[in-house]
């Protein structure tokens, strides 16, 4: 009888007015994209956040707008972050932790890397021997994963990726 009566008063209420419901009932997530950019040298794009504590050096990526698709939100990070834009874009996997989705992408760049944003203090290109210290270890086994292509990389920009 009451899921009748809540169902009745439910499909009485414009869309609106429901979509509002559920936003302030349900738990928040905040939304971002990374990638893992890998260039002809099998080196791997890295940048020295300015907000990140001990830990700076990581992978590009940022915060999906409202609205945004996650590859153009990629897209827009990246040209921002590091002036690149990018090709063959695939997505490897999302993950969540605690009330934040996180959305990996690999990538391959098209043009010269520069630092273009305050955020940035450097960027580099690193093999997978060479990552910086300073880099969670959770961001280099994925990196490792990547280039040693537990994840599918597009082999036709980059040969004999297993000869690391």
């Amino acid at each position: 009888m009451l899921k009748k009566i809540l169902k009745a008063i439910w499909q009485k209420l414009n869309p609106s007015t429901r979509l509002k419901i559920i936003r302030v009932t349900q738990t928040k997530f905040t939304i971002s994209v990374a990638a893992i950019i890998v260039n002809e040298n099998k080196e791997v794009l890295l940048l020295d956040h300015v907000l990140r504590s001990d830990l700076s050096w990581g992978i590009p990526g940022g915060f999906i707008g409202d609205g945004e698709q996650p590859e153009t939100a990629l897209r827009r990070e990246i040209r921002e972050e590091t002036n690149l834009e990018l090709e063959a874009i695939k997505m490897i996997r999302t993950r969540t932790t605690q009330r934040h989705l996180e959305i990996l992408f690999h990538a391959k760049p098209v043009g010269t890397a520069k630092a273009r944003s305050l955020e940035i203090n450097e960027l580099g290109w690193f093999k997978a021997a060479e990552l910086p210290e300073k880099m969670s270890f959770a961001q280099k086994q994925i990196i490792e994963k990547v280039l040693n292509s537990e994840y599918k990389i597009p082999v036709d920009w980059i040969s004999n990726i297993q000869n690391l």
